[in-house]
């Protein structure tokens, strides 16, 4: 899956595990899971999304090698392909993820549990069937409503490359809904692990294609019915394996699916209000996606440099952003919403008002050097990215890496927020503060067209999506703190607070060993290696060794297991 950011903050899961921040629970906790439980399935995830990642990057790499990450054929394909994806991800972090796990956790406690989840599954299932044949012969109207490319060659290929792309949008749709199912059934491997598959299919096609047609096929001109048919079918053909791979594992985890239609009488009715609400703030979101694409799809025309950031170079930068969030904040909320929905179904304040305090302080803990390192790696991380690309392209994606870090730490506070709302069934208290996103989205982003050169406009929509993010993060917490009566804000602000020292002091130690290893160390793709071992291996020995100065209790929870691994393989009980 290409990345797409939520410029409107409506909901992304995840998308982008540590089990320890269970431990903030109670074991004899509603929902019937022990912390062992919830550390094993975090563990799952993780590793699942680690292994997807990698073959991410990989996927990226051999994209890249096959079309470029700047000129006409990389953005028209990022544009086509970026219409399911925009969709998918506010779906699944929005009105998927609102609408059907509290539902499904309520619905396996009671005895015609399984005729409930039927009749949502199949109402899901027929809505994105109605939906992607509805988008798919609106692609004309879409791609030129997403996008304001200068040569109209390059649109007639965006349109084309969305024929093939936005049927995507059912197989992403069944993907998520019966993945959150497994989730709900405490199997959490397979929806982690099955978009490997995804990018299995991808490298193999993208390597046909440069196989048959040759690298770097970048002027929308010479693309003809076979070059289309093979890059974006082979972007489809992942989609749809994403999806069908998880049904063996419903049987497994005793789902057995029988299509059910038919409302009345399902409770449906309060889903279908949470649904409402929650399509709200995804057209909110959209607005913003919308209005960053089509400053992004401008840029190139706009400017006589032969390397400008566009939409693909905005995809390639959200990729390298969203790798700690997914390996960190997308596992651990995984893990958790669940939890999150029991007790906020069984009215267990304070046990949300713990489960939320933790996770934002040990997720805060990760993200803040996850920042602080993408901001000063920006440009050795993306040349690994695209290492068969110009350095031209490699600085053009490596800025808008740069802006997009700063948001982390705030991205994954938000991300934390919108799991409580959800929690609660609450799609509508989240409006407000996806206006106020979007408004900062909006504004920075032509602010930054109208004061900055075409060459840094992405890099403009990336920060001002990084400030949103904050908006986002301190308005929800403010909310929440009157649905809670507290938010424990003072020990979240407390351990931001440290982590940002630790990162600051990490990061000037990196500035200075990645400038001593552009003088005098190796070059190019090896380069890049050493800088990106050295550098990051220093800054988190020195991250890490600021938090212990400072006591920062949180760090024990985010290194737990680590430790508790590496005792068993010692085969002692003794503290490492």
């Amino acid at each position: 899956m290409s990345g797409t950011g939520s410029a409107g903050g409506a909901g992304t899961t995840g998308a982008d595990p540590d089990g320890s921040v269970g431990s903030a629970v109670p074991a004899g906790s509603p929902d019937g899971t022990s912390r062992g439980a919830v550390r094993r399935g975090a563990a799952v995830m993780a590793s699942g999304t680690a292994v997807s990642r990698l073959l991410g990057f990989l996927r990226a790499m051999a994209l890249a090698a096959a079309i470029g990450a700047t000129g006409q054929a990389a953005d028209a394909f990022s544009v086509a392909n970026k219409l399911p994806n925009v969709l998918f991800m506010l779906l699944a972090g929005g009105v998927l993820n609102a609408v059907l796990v509290p539902q499904v956790v309520r619905a396996y406690k009671r005895q015609a549990g399984q005729e409930y989840v039927d009749r949502l599954l199949s109402f899901g299932f027929a809505l994105l069937a109605v939906l992607t044949v509805a988008l798919t012969l609106a692609a004309p109207p879409l791609v030129r409503l997403y996008a304001d490319f200068a040569s109209e060659t390059q649109e007639e290929l965006a349109i084309t490359f969305a024929y093939w792309c936005i049927p995507q949008l059912f197989f992403y749709g069944a993907y998520a809904l019966l993945g959150q199912v497994l989730n709900a059934r405490q199997s959490f491997g397979p929806y982690m692990w099955a978009p490997v598959v995804n990018n299995v299919v991808s490298i193999a096609g993208f390597g046909v294609f440069i196989a048959v047609f040759g690298r770097d096929v970048t002027a929308a001109a010479t693309w003809d019915p076979g070059r289309i048919a093979v890059l974006a079918g082979t972007a489809t053909l992942g989609v749809v394996a994403q999806a069908l791979v998880l049904v063996p594992f419903l049987r497994r985890a005793g789902v057995s699916y029988r299509w059910r239609w038919g409302l009345r009488g399902s409770g449906l009715g309060r889903a279908g209000t949470v649904a409402t609400w929650t399509f709200v703030g995804l057209a909110i979101g959209l607005l913003g996606n919308l209005l960053v694409s089509r400053v992004a799809s401008a840029a190139p025309g706009a400017s006589d440099d032969a390397y400008v950031a566009g939409n693909a170079a905005y995809d390639y930068a959200f990729t390298l952003f969203m790798l700690p969030h997914s390996l960190v904040t997308v596992s651990l909320l995984t893990a958790l919403f669940t939890r999150l929905s029991t007790q906020a179904h069984d009215d267990d304040t304070a046990a949300v008002r713990g489960t939320l305090s933790s996770g934002l302080r040990v997720v805060g803990l990760f993200t803040v050097l996850a920042a602080a390192g993408l901001v000063v790696l920006a440009e050795p991380v993306t040349r690994l990215v695209l290492f068969s690309q110009p350095q031209g392209s490699v600085d053009a994606v490596a800025g808008v890496v740069a802006a997009m870090a700063v948001g982390l730490p705030a991205f994954g506070a938000w991300s934390m927020c919108q799991r409580v709302y959800y929690a609660y069934e609450d799609a509508k208290g989240m409006v407000p503060i996806q206006v106020a996103m979007v408004v900062v989205v909006a504004g920075g982003t032509l602010l930054g067209r109208a004061l900055l050169p075409s060459t840094a406009w992405v890099a403009g929509a990336g920060l001002s999506m990084s400030v949103s993010y904050v908006v986002g993060a301190v308005a929800a917490l403010v909310l929440l703190r009157r649905r809670l009566r507290d938010v424990d804000a003072r020990a979240v602000v407390r351990t931001h607070a440290r982590a940002l020292l630790a990162g600051l002091v990490a990061a000037g130690v990196g500035v200075l060993g990645l400038l001593a290893l552009e003088r005098w160390g190796p070059a190019g793709v090896a380069g890049a290696v050493v800088q990106c071992v050295v550098v990051g291996g220093a800054m988190g020995l020195v991250y890490l060794g600021a938090l212990r100065l400072m006591r920062v209790r949180e760090l024990d929870l985010l290194l737990g297991p680590v430790l508790r691994r590496l005792r068993k393989g010692r085969g002692s009980d003794r503290p490492v």
